[in-house]
């Protein structure tokens, strides 16, 4: 007789209307940021706290959302800080969906991006997201109930040529995802995790950059992701890739390795990033952020 394999104590309950809940986002001052504070608080969530490094952006986002009739907090908080992360997540108290949203990028070949351009990339892309959501993840599974979001990015299931810190950093933030998906399934919580990987957002972070087949790989509108985020949200799913052609990354990879890339070719991926330059003001390090600061994670 074939062993008994293990399954959760419970179902899992997914779905999370945003209805009266409480949430946090991270690079909130801005972009998709931005949007999804704006958009929570038109579906009626309760309370919206906002992170951002710019502690004026922040305010600006939370008068906007108190006029959508939510409660708003806004704080300046590094979030590659630990200790300053810990004090914010006292502040902030017990929240439903954590955003993992803060990101960064330099968008230089391999040979000229700078270790600390590197180190930036990793600390505000790859290792942010830890430190968040530990600081969270306590209160919700003792309550059982919540949503850790992650904005990673399409470049975190496929490298791409100019990205590799940028896409390397990605693809840790989806297996950052997925191992603690994995975690509180194990456990039966009725804790859920959301991955988005959309490709370029028009947010202006990645200005520059062209797809070569827009019909298959349009650069993405801020708002349509936003209330597409949102949606993932509620609905309890575990993943969201767009445009709809990100989901032939995974069956692409079924393929020979020269077979892969040469499709990848063909489609222009490792091609994108040769106009890049970036929103207008990049810092003295090299990096292209958000206004010039870890913000909206456009891709």
């Amino acid at each position: 007789m074939a062993p008994r394999i293990p399954l959760p104590r419970r179902p899992r309950p997914r779905a999370l209307p945003l209805r009266g809940r409480s949430v946090l986002i991270t690079g909130g001052g801005s972009g998709i940021g931005r949007l999804m504070a704006l958009g929570a608080a038109r579906r009626g969530a309760d309370r919206i706290v906002l992170w951002d490094l710019d502690a004026d952006a922040g305010a600006r986002v939370a008068d906007e959302v108190r006029a959508l009739g939510a409660r708003a907090e806004a704080a300046a908080v590094d979030v590659t800080d630990t200790v300053a992360v810990a004090a914010a997540a006292r502040e902030a108290g017990q929240l439903d969906v954590v955003v993992n949203n803060a990101g960064v990028v330099t968008g230089a070949p391999l040979l000229e991006a700078t270790e600390a351009g590197i180190r930036r990339t990793y600390e505000v892309n790859a290792l942010a997201p830890y430190w968040v959501t530990r600081a969270f993840l306590p209160g919700m599974l003792e309550r059982d109930r919540g949503t850790v979001v992650t904005v990673a990015s399409a470049a975190g299931l496929v490298g791409v040529a100019r990205q590799t810190d940028y896409s390397a950093s990605k693809h840790a933030a989806v297996g950052f995802t997925e191992s603690l998906e994995a975690e509180l399934r194990q456990r039966g919580s009725g804790v859920g995790t959301l991955t988005v990987c959309p490709f370029y957002i028009s947010t202006g972070m990645f200005d520059g950059v062209r797809t070569r087949v827009p019909a298959l790989l349009p650069i993405l509108e801020p708002e349509a992701v936003a209330e597409a985020v949102l949606d993932a949200v509620e609905d309890g799913r575990r993943r969201l890739l767009m445009p709809a052609a990100v989901h032939l990354i995974a069956p692409l990879r079924a393929l020979p390795v020269r077979a892969f890339d040469a499709t990848m070719d063909l489609l222009g991926v490792n091609r994108t990033m040769d106009g890049f330059t970036g929103r207008a003001g990049t810092r003295s390090d090299g990096l292209h952020t958000a206004d010039s600061r870890p913000g909206d994670a456009a891709r």
